[in-house]
């Protein structure tokens, strides 16, 4: 099978990642084997590539947003059979047995494996995956519309859920990539006015035609005090500008695997009750959850798609910030 192949964490202008022919995995008991449709393009993907995360496995396939068609079964399999379409998410498998997985946050497992990071992932033509771990995809949504939604739509709604954001409320955005811009649409369909920050004028202008009420630059005051917001850059000197503009009693949610440290900021910030969250990795809860959430409204990403061999040059783009809304690959 094709794939794209990671020897050594590296700048991704050096082209890390090697173009290779290898053999197709073969599912384990318990396992699928899915030819791979699409597979999204994370943010996550260049922390892993660059080095920013630690471990993971090598040489690696990268790759957690995958969608694609159950080919092989391995032993015992009874949730899928061959012909489903199915999506592969970022979290791979967890423990089951730990405390964090018994008080159903597996999210948190210490033992948990992660799809294009400790295991390989979807930037190849096929790819293995758990039974209970795979996510059923609606049909609504084509092989390139859910791509996005498996990563950024996720982890985007376990965000909104972890904010606290209520139906009605003011949302803060700081950041409008993949995930941004689906959380905007969720955040609308709850009835909520959405403000996004971000430096690009393409993004703002992006924002406001998905319905945001304002858009500017992370330093701009918005109209209104926002009651939740939510940082998806990974960059710590965000933290106080968000939290200057927060109302009283607000929760600032910080979605980011890795992050430039925070900068020293007066307890003033932080006082009056607001709140600050981390967000790490998502449930299945939480894919059963919004993958029905999102053919309900429906939720569109918008996508730019590439040749599976263009994933280095793709990869640039996004840290470049010149990607408009999600990059899928395909092989």
């Amino acid at each position: 099978m094709k794939a794209q192949v990671l020897h050594t964490p590296a700048p991704i202008d050096t082209n890390p990642l090697l173009s290779e022919d290898l053999p197709r995995p073969l599912p384990p008991p318990g396992y699928l084997q899915v030819r791979v449709h699409a597979c999204g393009v994370c943010h996550t993907d260049l922390h892993v590539i660059e080095g920013e995360l630690p471990n993971p496995l090598l040489p690696l396939i990268p790759g957690h947003q995958i969608v694609g068609v159950v080919e092989t079964t391995g032993a015992g399999v009874s949730r899928f059979q061959p012909g489903a379409r199915v999506g592969i998410p970022w979290l791979h498998q967890t423990c089951g047995v730990c405390e964090d997985c018994r008080r159903g946050q597996e999210n948190l497992c210490a033992n948990a494996q992660f799809t294009g990071y400790t295991v390989s992932g979807g930037y190849a033509e096929y790819a293995i995956v758990p039974e209970h771990f795979a996510v059923p995809i609606p049909e609504r949504f084509s092989d390139i519309e859910a791509a996005p939604l498996l990563c950024a739509g996720i982890v985007g709604y376990r965000s909104l859920k972890l904010s606290d954001l209520q139906p009605g409320e003011r949302l803060g955005l700081y950041g409008f990539g993949g995930s941004a811009h689906i959380c905007l649409q969720v955040a609308r369909h709850w009835g909520c006015e959405v403000y996004a920050f971000t430096r690009s004028a393409e993004h703002q202008r992006h924002a406001k035609e998905l319905g945001a009420a304002w858009a500017g630059q992370a330093q701009a005051m918005p109209p209104h005090q926002p009651d939740r917001s939510i940082i998806f850059a990974p960059a710590g000197w965000l933290v106080p500008l968000a939290l200057g503009h927060l109302r009283k009693g607000g929760t600032l949610c910080i979605n980011a695997i890795h992050m430039s440290d925070l900068p020293a900021m007066p307890y003033a910030l932080l006082w009056h009750e607001r709140t600050i969250r981390s967000v790490a990795n998502a449930t299945r809860q939480d894919a059963e959850e919004f993958m029905s959430l999102a053919a309900q409204i429906p939720v569109h990403a918008d996508t730019q798609t590439f040749d599976l061999d263009a994933a280095n040059q793709v990869l640039l783009r996004l840290k470049q910030g010149q990607i408009q809304g999600a990059a899928v690959l395909y092989p």
